[in-house]
């Protein structure tokens, strides 16, 4: 991928009429899927002038993500129930949990996927037809991950974190503790830390060899969204009004001050995502606008001009070959750009 240009990249906007939920894309890039508040999925095409609609539940999607077959998309809606959305609309349900809201997904290249409902999470492996029950838990978990393997699912919640043996789940998890509520978690691409990010508008981080930690914080707001570089050497977070990268070569950030770039117009970032390959971002501000991050650089272009009457761009993703983004806001506004250079 080239350095960002002074060129803005071309941009086709959407309008999805509620709150977009969830961004994603198929692995061959070719369909960008968008969930709403609404229940609904669209499905885009990206090269193609094609626009599906589908509607999996029939209240809010609270939460979305590839499925791990890489063609289809697993939503969760506050009908209680976890549905896989074929790329041509067709749907399927997957599991239903009377009484709860599903709100947190997780899935993973293996196959396995996992949805939280309230303090138990449902984990599925591949060739099971029922889930795995994992929990109960100290409390409603906030987020789930997969480790970079596949082989343990760690799950968020107050005061801390569980960390389960995929393919033993009956086996007690690891906890690792921190008091106070954890709203996300993410595991380092080289499976050596895990970070979360806490209530107190800041970011936890174990080291797991040892259980050693650290905290970083500092941010304007409470931080909800956390990436790490693809060679992990970079975490990233929204709340703060610019690009703030903690360094995790050598010892890691501990004690040293983040990478700070792309100040912008002082809005607060509220979505992030990265680059599957090359060291670039995208970050969504609270007033609609998007812009592509170069972390070697240490530059920004705007993709997407903020607005006055605009609302905040949460949800953000690549293709898997990174020649294509997309974001969505509250507004229902949703962007998709192509990346890829001129002939």
């Amino acid at each position: 991928m080239t350095e960002p240009k002074n060129e803005l990249p071309p941009l086709r906007e959407f309008t999805l009429g509620a709150y977009v939920s969830g961004v994603a894309f198929t692995r061959d890039g070719e369909i960008l899927a968008a969930a709403t508040g609404a229940g609904e999925v669209r499905l885009i095409g990206v090269m193609q002038e094609s626009d599906t609609k589908a509607q999996p539940h029939k209240g809010a999607i609270l939460s979305f993500a590839a499925h791990p077959d890489g063609n289809s998309f697993l939503s969760g809606g506050d009908d209680g129930r976890i549905v896989r959305t074929a790329r041509d609309g067709t749907v399927q349900e997957i599991g239903a949990i009377k009484g709860r809201w599903i709100d947190v997904l997780a899935s993973h290249k293996s196959g396995a996927f996992a949805a939280a409902a309230g303090k138990e999470v449902h984990l599925w492996m591949p060739g099971q037809a029922a889930p795995a029950i994992l929990g109960p838990h100290p409390s409603t978990v906030a987020a789930l991950d997969f480790s970079p393997d596949g082989s343990r699912l760690v799950a968020a919640h107050y005061n801390g974190v569980s960390i389960w043996q995929c393919k033993r789940p009956a086996e007690k998890p690891r906890t690792l503790v921190w008091k106070g509520s954890h709203i996300q978690v993410r595991y380092a691409p080289n499976g050596k830390f895990l970070a979360t990010t806490t209530q107190d508008n800041a970011i936890h981080v174990w080291r797991l060899s040892t259980g050693q930690d650290m905290q970083m914080a500092g941010y304007r707001v409470k931080v909800r969204q956390l990436v790490f570089t693809a060679n992990g050497r970079w975490l990233l977070s929204d709340a703060a009004d610019c690009f703030v990268a903690w360094d995790f070569s050598g010892k890691g950030p501990e004690g040293q001050p983040p990478l700070e770039f792309g100040f912008g117009d002082g809005a607060t970032m509220t979505g992030i995502a990265v680059h599957p390959d090359a060291p670039f971002l995208l970050g969504g501000y609270e007033n609609g606008a998007i812009r592509l991050g170069d972390l070697e650089g240490k530059r920004e272009l705007t993709l997407r001009q903020p607005s006055e009457t605009a609302k905040p761009i949460r949800n953000l993703a690549f293709s898997s070959d990174g020649w294509h983004a997309a974001g969505g806001g509250e507004d229902g506004a949703l962007a998709m750009f192509s990346l890829k250079p001129k002939a």
